[in-house]
């Protein structure tokens, strides 16, 4: 459904004097991402006016429909003499050194060696194989970690938004996440991000609080094989474990470990990352 923004008859409340501002109020309809509203209350009011400079955007939902991807949200856009708290410049910070992972099973196995007149058993790409278990190895894993960090006016910063984010971490995205630094787009599938949490200064001495908010990304993947097994998909912060039984190799004439079935399991919750940008 197309976003339609619209302003209120009784906007532009004005206020005189040393501290003058102007708070204009909108109605928002046709999104139920409570990020997409305001991102584009960010992106379709101007960041001054009549000599007043913008200070902050809040937006409360009317009504969502989360099944139609529909919703009516009320929002205010004040103005005033004080510089822009730089509630639309987020500073990005990123590594992708990854993270570790066990492992009990190979891509492939590119080679198989024994003595002179013995065949090497063949373990369908166990690693590590013990007369009883199969040990694995630890692998570096690609996780992508990047880190926002934001300013907003005090006056926006509530327990309820601490609590929020409290709640919200150690939970994967629900639905697909983006940012958008300078115009690039970071875009991440449900299931891909894991939010790690968020930190933040508040000072009685200042009007801003900057909030800090770590992730860590994980793809998606699809077309995973496991030795004879083929097609297992997992989302980028589900486990993927295997289960192995004794088999025999006829031509090494031993008996050997081989996965003879494949789980994939949800070991994060998920959440709405909108909470984030619920500001």
């Amino acid at each position: 459904m197309p976003l339609t923004l619209t302003e209120k008859l009784d906007s532009r409340r004005w206020t005189t004097g040393e501290n003058a501002s102007v708070e204009m109020t909108f109605t928002l309809r046709g999104t139920s991402s409570d990020t997409e509203a305001l991102v584009t209350l960010q992106n379709s009011t101007a960041t001054s006016y009549n000599g007043l400079v913008r200070q902050s955007i809040q937006i409360e939902p009317e009504w969502v429909d989360e099944s139609a991807a529909d919703g009516l949200w009320n929002a205010t856009v004040r103005y005033g003499l004080r510089p822009p708290p730089e509630l639309e410049e987020w500073t990005f910070s990123f590594d992708t050194t990854g993270g570790t992972q066990h492992i009990t099973q190979s891509i492939a196995t590119v080679a198989r060696y024994a003595p002179p007149g013995k065949t090497a058993p063949d373990f369908g790409g166990a690693i590590g194989v013990t007369h009883d278990s199969v040990e694995g190895v630890d692998i570096a894993t690609a996780v992508f970690n990047f880190t926002l960090r934001r300013r907003i006016p005090v006056a926006q910063w509530t327990a309820a938004y601490v609590t929020g984010l409290y709640a919200l971490t150690g939970k994967v995205n629900s639905t697909g996440f983006w940012i958008s630094i300078r115009g690039d787009r970071y875009e991440f599938a449900a299931g891909e991000v894991l939010f790690m949490g968020a930190s933040a200064d508040e000072s009685t001495a200042s009007d801003f609080v900057d909030i800090t908010y770590r992730f860590a990304a994980s793809p998606n993947r699809t077309g995973i094989t496991v030795g004879d097994i083929t097609g297992i998909a997992k989302k980028g912060w589900e486990y993927l474990w295997v289960r192995y039984a004794d088999s025999e190799d006829a031509t090494a004439k031993a008996i050997v470990k081989k996965p003879v079935a494949a789980y994939v399991e949800k070991v994060y919750p998920e959440g709405d990352f909108g909470v984030i940008g619920s500001i």
